[in-house]
């Protein structure tokens, strides 16, 4: 095993321990585990030559985010930054940690750390793919769920602010995705 293997399985050792669940396509995953595969899957499909940095982010980018849950943090816009910020540190440690055990030296592990934290988004390539994968997660996977759960203005608010992250490749790529008819007619009225 590569260390980049070593490196995979240690992420998904990891991230099976979360004990929420997602069901796709008649089957149960753990669900930052499931997140991760699909993060990987849209990171690949989005750039065919991804670094090998690039590809241990995307396997890493939310690692063991059940451990700090929302609720822990205060209720609004600073609480919810405090806890984005806080998380983004987490996730970079544990991934620097595990990378370590699979052999990885320091420099290549700061690299995955900075991408995770998502350093120079917008003007780092590596980093924009990340967050197109990040946002094509979310509709694909989460969006309908999300639908239930909040009222239309805050999901067209939402919509809105993910297809501002994408750049024209990631919008492209969403633009692909099928959804229900409440979930195309609320994404037709954010982009109207």
């Amino acid at each position: 095993m590569n260390k980049l293997e070593k490196a995979f399985a240690l992420f998904d050792q990891y991230n099976q321990q979360d004990p929420h669940t997602v069901s796709w396509e008649g089957k149960d995953y753990p669900a930052e585990y499931f997140y991760a595969l699909q993060l990987y899957n849209w990171v690949k499909k989005l750039k065919p030559t991804a670094s090998e940095t690039l590809l241990l982010a995307s396997r890493s980018q939310h690692i063991g985010r059940w451990k700090v849950p929302r609720e822990t943090y205060p209720l609004g816009k600073p609480g919810y930054y405090k806890w984005r910020t806080d998380l983004a540190k987490f996730h970079a440690e544990t991934a620097g940690e595990l990378m370590s055990e699979a052999g990885y030296p320091e420099d290549e592990i700061n690299a995955v750390k900075r991408i995770i934290r998502k350093e120079q988004l917008r003007t780092d390539e590596e980093v924009q793919v990340m967050e197109d994968a990040l946002c094509l997660v979310f509709l694909e996977f989460q969006y309908e769920d999300f639908l239930a759960k909040h009222d239309e203005e805050k999901m067209i608010r939402i919509l809105k602010k993910s297809w501002t992250k994408m750049n024209q490749a990631g919008r492209e790529a969403a633009l692909t995705l099928m959804f229900n008819e409440k979930g195309t007619e609320l994404l037709q009225r954010a982009l109207a």
